[in-house]
């Protein structure tokens, strides 16, 4: 698909990290799959995908954690 941030750059299969913040805690999610955009990076989650990655990082704010790297695992 066209990137919809840059407009230019079409978008492919791939891997990034994820970095999510509330308040004072940070929560890194490496090697989550993703549709990449070869010229800016910008990043497209499936809907299942973000929906993971975001119950994660809510159990991890939960535990008010400062700062924690997480491996996403299909």
């Amino acid at each position: 698909m066209k990137c919809v941030i840059c407009k230019t750059g079409m978008t492919h299969p791939g891997k990034t990290t994820v970095t999510l913040q509330r308040g004072e805690s940070v929560v890194l999610v490496r090697d989550v799959p993703a549709e990449i955009c070869e010229d800016c990076g910008e990043y497209y989650l499936a809907d299942d995908t973000a929906k993971r990655v975001y119950a994660d990082a809510e159990s991890s704010f939960g535990r008010h954690i400062e700062i924690e790297v997480q491996r996403y695992a299909a």
